[in-house]
């Protein structure tokens, strides 16, 4: 048994209150105060008067095992999202080989099972190899399989009519289609937003056509099959306005935001330095605070990290020649944290609702509340504790993130997943 004591729950109101839990075989047994248990057989936690929320959500982690362990494995991903205080994370299917048939997906769901600290949900590819236009994966096989939801994230899908016969398969089988939109005819070799500071770097810009225009495109293929319809990493102010405009017209699409997105923008990027280069790309102000804006109205329905593993020799090579993507799962609640609740642009259980719940109901996961009977997946967050991100501490096999040396709060003391610690700090 697991007794947890001296920590503050969030109520309906967003109100801090003193809580204790007792957990027992795996799920909350009792929340309350004064709690009894046998001493003996229980370890206590003590909270020091920390925060105690659901262990929080990412609906989108790359955990390169297997075909690129060099930048990260399912175990030091599954570590790095323990540390940021996540106990459910949807890994995607741009590994190698790629789960786009029943008998892979099986070998690496179990993978997941063998070295994941936390749960996994595994997404199944849309097409065979991410990259085939034409042949769609076994959506019947892959669901069975236990496939979370389907997507070539990576890589958008180009024709419209994959993404409808894509779309009707989701649809039948109940399943999310997840996409990362992106017209390859408008990338015209861009890294990154095009904008002024592509201008000063004199580097290829990426247009924001390239974004929104598949978003219209999709949500109207959405509409004409009924499927739900999810947008990986919306960036631009045009895209948020295309899903917003869906929603009003009753379309089943949601969406989700990087933590990196709502904070930087391109004029942030200090020169030729990858660890700014991540797809899509930082844009302008005037799209981080349609970002902003649109999380608050409801627009946007979930932050997601992203996380993206690189080694450092990539992420050396510059914009030009270096992949695209930054690490996100250790720094993301401290991160929003710092930058939005202590000053007052969202409050605290807004945060947390995006991290948890939010993405639970989306994909309904049985996750993201904190209730008697319940998994006890569960995160202690140290909101007065200040610290500055330190590579060295990462849990996280790379370290390609543009916030190292960042001072942040709302450290993680705990994370709890199914009633084991799964990281103590």
């Amino acid at each position: 048994m697991l007794y947890i004591k001296n920590v503050q729950k969030l109520n309906e109101k967003g109100q801090l209150h003193p809580v204790e839990v007792l957990i027992n075989e795996q799920k909350i047994q009792a929340i309350g105060h004064n709690l009894e248990f046998d001493d003996q057989n229980t370890t206590v936690i003590d909270g020091k008067n920390g925060l105690l929320a659901p262990g929080l959500i990412d609906l989108h982690v790359h955990f390169r095992e297997p075909g690129a362990v060099e930048k990260e494995t399912i175990l030091s991903g599954s570590e790095a999202a323990a540390r940021g205080g996540f106990t459910t994370v949807c890994a995607m299917p741009n590994v190698n080989p790629v789960p786009d048939n029943p008998e892979t997906f099986a070998e690496l769901n179990s993978l997941n099972k063998k070295d994941g600290q936390i749960k996994i949900e595994q997404y199944a590819s849309i097409s065979k190899d991410l990259n085939s236009e034409t042949t769609l994966v076994d959506f019947k096989g892959l669901t069975k399989a236990g496939a979370i939801a389907f997507t070539n994230d990576g890589v958008g899908v180009q024709t419209a009519g994959l993404m409808y016969q894509a779309m009707k398969e989701a649809a039948y089988y109940g399943k999310p289609i997840v996409a990362h939109t992106e017209d390859n005819s408008l990338l015209f070799g861009g890294v990154l937003h095009a904008g002024e500071r592509a201008k000063s770097l004199n580097l290829p810009g990426m247009l924001a056509l390239t974004e929104s225009t598949q978003i219209a495109r999709d949500v109207l293929l959405a509409e004409a099959t009924g499927c739900h319809y999810h947008v990986c990493h919306v960036s631009t102010k045009e895209s948020v306005r295309v899903i917003r405009d869906a929603k009003k017209a009753g379309i089943h699409v949601t969406c989700e935001v990087a933590p990196h997105h709502l904070l930087l923008t391109d004029m942030d990027i200090p020169g030729d330095d990858a660890n700014y280069k991540m797809n899509p790309p930082l844009r302008a102000e005037d799209d981080r605070q349609a970002l902003i804006e649109g999380l608050l109205d409801g627009t946007i329905d979930c932050i997601a990290t992203d996380h993206a593993p690189h080694t450092e020799a990539e992420k050396a090579k510059g914009f030009k020649e270096a992949p695209f993507g930054i690490t996100g799962s250790e720094t993301a609640f401290q991160l929003l944290y710092t930058y939005f609740v202590k000053k007052n642009i969202f409050t605290l259980k807004e945060l947390i609702d995006w991290l948890t719940i939010k993405p639970a109901q989306l994909f309904d996961l049985e996750a993201g509340t904190i209730e008697v009977g319940q998994a006890a997946d569960l995160a202690i967050f140290d909101l007065n504790h200040e610290e500055v991100i330190d590579k060295n501490a990462f849990a996280s096999k790379s370290t390609n993130t543009p916030f190292i040396g960042e001072k942040v709060a709302g450290t993680t003391h705990y994370t709890i997943c199914d009633g084991e610690v799964v990281y103590q700090r």
